[in-house]
């Protein structure tokens, strides 16, 4: 008997008596410290037993080059790309001195084939080593998706955080201000408070109505604005023009002003007036700057579904808009998203968070094949029994040759360390074995359409 079959369950080692049998089928080379067994996505692939040393196993994954494991004695690579056709999902590099043995495809699959006892020890230890590589590999794709998630989230939230910092800064030198020139206004009469409080009032209220001038409507207005109050002697009228602008201040307006107003009052009245819209506009601005970051840390945890039961109730358009927000930072550079939402789709039992992995697979894909730019199309609709969801995209298309594998293992048309061909595959056990429904693809140039059937009743 050539092993123990549970040590090799636990195990998935090649013992030394399968080692020394398997030396008559192969090439024994020697590899210094460094040299490179093989890289990611060569397509010469070979079947390789480390005999002696160590040889460590490396994967680009977003950009960073992440260690899988490091073979010693009795461990193997190279079974995966044999066995599927596809090129190496990996790179080897010896760390150390080592003696590795190579067999080449046709003769490994003889062995396979033929050679019953020994093909059982490497078909049982393949096992092992596959559910290991593909768990390790699932999981770094879940945590790179995360990284690139968290970048954006960081990105997004950095944002309207700066704004609301800033704004806060500018509000204090303001509030300054304002009390020394409150101290100022104290010559005017009742009545010309009241007044320059009711126009104050008024101009707020227009500031924060009335629709965006063009640039040289509004330059044209800045200019007629400080020609007025450069005529009447006021300091810093440049500084004062654009805020009076905005609120709605024209040549007229002001020369009501200026009637009711001793002139030697009127620059410490209209500074007042500008430092108050001004700081109406600073507090504005962080309060909507503390809402964008409200409504980022609300989407977040709706992604996650955190303090919730994995399974439950959700309407699938919330995990879309929250997943469409985590990627705000990436799809308002170019890509025009349109929404043809049924939403009244009934509520389905699902399992929320991962159901959003899916949608995050699906849009970032998309994004991609968009390089950026382009039109992702969103539809909801019911169909029998099933809610649908279809996303679409304009990018370069999935050739036809290719579509039926897009949901394989390691299966990825991205260029190498771009992607670990994961993706899809967690999408689809998502989607086929958690929800008990369907994911499928139509692509050609210019459209592509991903359409995932879920059961409204998830038994």
């Amino acid at each position: 008997m050539l092993h123990d079959p549970n040590q090799m369950t636990l195990f998935p080692l090649l013992p030394d008596q399968a080692l020394e049998e398997m030396k008559e089928y192969g090439t024994q080379i020697q590899l210094n410290t460094g040299d490179v067994l093989f890289r990611e996505g060569d397509s010469n692939y070979n079947f390789h037993a480390i005999l002696e040393g160590e040889v460590e196993i490396t994967k680009q994954v977003g950009g960073e080059t992440r260690l899988l494991a490091i073979h010693r004695r009795g461990e193997f690579v190279g079974e995966l790309s044999m066995l599927t056709g596809a090129n190496y999902i990996a790179s080897a590099r010896a760390i150390a001195p080592s003696h590795v043995l190579r067999i080449e495809v046709d003769t490994f699959r003889h062995i396979l084939a033929e050679c019953s006892p020994l093909g059982d020890v490497i078909l049982t230890a393949m096992a092992g080593r596959s559910r290991d590589v593909e768990a390790q590999l699932r999981q770094q794709e879940k945590m790179a998706a995360l990284g690139k998630l968290s970048a954006g989230l960081a990105h997004e939230l950095n944002n309207p955080g700066a704004a609301a910092q800033r704004a806060a800064s500018l509000l204090r030198e303001n509030f300054q201000n304002l009390q020394s020139l409150n101290l100022q206004l104290s010559c005017l009469t009742k009545e010309q408070l009241n007044l320059l409080v009711n126009i104050q009032h008024q101009a707020t209220e227009y500031a924060a109505t009335a629709p965006k001038l063009d640039p040289l409507t509004e330059s044209d207005k800045e200019d007629e604005v400080i020609d007025w109050l450069e005529d009447r002697d006021v300091i810093n009228s440049w500084k004062l023009a654009p805020t009076l602008v905005s609120a709605g201040f024209d040549s007229a307006k002001l020369d009501i002003l200026a009637e009711n107003i001793p002139s030697n009052s009127l620059s410490n009245v209209l500074t007042w007036l500008e430092a108050t819209l001004s700081a109406t506009g600073l507090i504005n601005d962080i309060e909507q700057s503390t809402a964008r970051i409200s409504e980022l840390v609300k989407a977040i945890k709706g992604y996650t579904y955190m303090d919730q039961a994995p399974l439950q109730e959700i309407d699938v358009h919330e995990g879309i808009e929250n997943t469409l927000l985590i990627f705000h930072c990436r799809i308002k550079r170019g890509i025009i998203v349109h929404r043809k939402y049924d939403r009244t789709l009934p509520r389905i039992s699902a399992y929320a968070s991962e159901l959003n992995q899916v949608w995050t697979n699906l849009i970032d894909n998309a994004i991609d094949a968009m390089d950026g730019k382009g039109e992702l199309t969103i539809c909801t609709y019911k169909e029998n029994n099933c809610i649908i969801v279809e996303i679409a995209d304009t990018g370069i298309g999935i050739p036809e040759a290719i579509q039926s594998r897009i949901f394989e293992p390691f299966f990825t048309t991205k260029g190498v360390g771009k992607g670990t061909g994961l993706g899809l595959e967690i999408a689809y056990r998502i989607v086929v074995n958690r929800h008990k429904g369907d994911i499928y693809v139509e692509s050609k140039p210019g459209d592509t359409r991903f359409r995932v059937c879920l059961p409204m009743n998830l038994s």
